[in-house]
């Protein structure tokens, strides 16, 4: 019959989603996202109906900065294997434990007496689940084959995703309608029992796998071993830049919606909100379905070109009169398009990831990619004031060229690594190249001291006015290092290119 061998393919490509182990990555996600919105979104919500202070509830939202600083203890966690289940299954056994005491004890404070313990469990929930995602990304690199990476990365995604809604949107109504705050933690903290046995049941990756045998060789190996690649610059800079364009318009979404269209506010929270979750949720897993029949390279271009186009949608709705169903139309393309590049770009950052430093190498990968969508906010604001919405949209469809371009030059080599497994070692400017990370490294070290100012002026130890200054010089410095070795990537690459 001609429909049976679409439906044997189909059924093939499908087949991911019906072994164990995707329940196990599905619920291992939802472990991962489950936290995020206890120590940020939903505390933020408890403190203000205890009528907390503005300046401490700004104060607390500095937890976050553990997610973008985790791979600086990463190293340990590729380094040391706990005596129990192995280095991964036991790492993620021993954050998930912690989580759950930690996220407990929070139920049984009060914002308006206990903001000083509830701020020390919050910075320990905080640092317990960047921890748990160190772990949980070196998994899913060491466990998934290449060929299963867009999948499992769909499949978390959906679990992460998942978690966020239930610890937040549904946490809220929980502790407003029916449970109160302190009984809405215990039962979130009772949410991670099931994680924890799925963490008893899941697989470890192999031990043939090396692990770094000393905690220097755990720290300098994983940048060596990158730094060391061919084309490690651009990739780099790709990584930075092939999903701008998508944090470009998501960065103002709900204020264009209700300022610069005129939408109610519940309006957009029930198109926004669950139908762009929705269709996240779903381009993820399309997009997952996809990358089994593509390969890398061609899942990024596809999706890459999707991401940018998709924002055309909010130009139009910028420029024609308002309609819910318009504002639905661009809301779901936008978010669908977002999602599919999410999983290709996360099976990506797998790709790129050498097994014995899985850990730090995806913490790092990780960090940097969320540059963009940190820092485009400042930005994106003033350039809606200086040239207005329609053409803040058009710009953030054009952001996503560069990061096609930088694709387009990268092809060999992430396809090299795709279909191999292997990384093609770097033989031009080796004088260059160290010059290049010794700036990088300073650019880091110099938003690391930004950092602790910036927590030292929030408690109020010390009033320093330069600290935008600093930021902007830190920045600076690290994107010099960065174009630098992307420019000597370049010229390797015109050099070593076949005549």
């Amino acid at each position: 019959m001609p429909g049976q061998p679409l439906r044997l393919m189909s059924s093939h490509y499908l087949r991911i989603f019906q072994q164990p182990r995707s329940a196990i990555l599905l619920i291992l996600g939802f472990a991962s996202g489950l936290p995020l919105a206890l120590t940020s979104g939903t505390l933020q919500a408890w403190m203000t109906v205890e009528n907390v202070d503005l300046k401490t509830i700004g104060f607390f939202s500095l937890v976050g900065q553990a997610y973008v600083f985790k791979f600086l203890w990463s190293p340990v966690m590729d380094r040391y294997t706990p005596p129990f289940l192995g280095r991964r299954r036991g790492w993620l056994l021993t954050t998930q434990v912690l989580l759950l005491f930690a996220i407990a004890a929070m139920g049984f404070l009060e914002p308006s007496s206990q903001l000083r313990w509830m701020a020390a469990l919050a910075v320990v929930i905080a640092f317990c689940s960047a921890s748990q995602d160190i772990v949980f990304d070196a998994w899913k690199t060491d466990i998934l084959p290449a060929e299963e990476r867009g999948a499992g990365a769909a499949i978390s995604v959906l679990g992460y995703r998942l978690a966020m809604l239930v610890s937040g949107g549904l946490a809220l109504w929980l502790a407003d309608q029916w449970l109160g705050w302190q009984t809405m933690y215990w039962l979130m903290a009772a949410l991670l029992v099931p994680c924890i046995i799925a963490t008893l049941l899941a697989p470890e990756p192999s031990d043939v796998i090396p692990a770094p045998k000393t905690l220097e060789q755990a720290v300098a190996e994983p940048l060596r071993d990158f730094f060391g690649r061919n084309n490690a610059w651009l990739i780099l800079l790709l990584i930075v830049l092939y999903k701008l364009g998508d944090a470009f318009a998501m960065s103002l979404t709900t204020t264009f919606l209700i300022r610069g269209v005129g939408f109610d506010a519940g309006e957009v929270g029930v198109v926004n909100k669950t139908l762009g979750l929705f269709a996240t949720i779903v381009g993820a897993l399309y997009g997952g379905v996809l990358m089994q029949r593509l390969s890398l390279f061609r899942a990024l271009l596809i999706f890459g070109i999707l991401q940018g186009a998709s924002n055309a949608g909010y130009w139009l709705l910028s420029i024609t009169d308002k309609h819910l169903i318009s504002m639905g139309a661009a809301v779901f393309f936008e978010n669908l398009c977002g999602g599919m590049g999410t999983s290709a770009f996360v099976a990506l950052l797998m790709t790129l990831c050498n097994k014995s430093f899985s850990a730090t190498q995806f913490a790092l990968l990780s960090a940097l990619s969320a540059v963009g969508r940190v820092y485009v906010g400042p930005i994106a604001g003033w350039f809606v004031e200086a040239h207005g919405w329609p053409t803040f949209y058009l710009f953030s469809v054009i952001a996503a060229i560069p990061g096609i371009a930088l694709l387009l030059l990268c092809r060999q080599t992430l396809e090299d690594t795709w279909q191999h497994e292997r990384f093609v070692p770097r033989t031009e400017y080796k004088g260059g190249y160290q010059t290049a990370l010794y700036i990088l490294m300073l650019g880091c070290l110099v938003l690391a001291v930004w950092l602790l100012l910036l927590t030292m002026n929030a408690l109020d130890y010390t009033a320093f006015s330069f600290l935008p200054g600093l930021l902007e010089t830190g920045v600076l410095i690290a994107v010099g290092g960065i174009l630098l070795g992307c420019v000597l990537d370049a010229l390797a690459l015109r050099r070593t290119r076949p005549a």
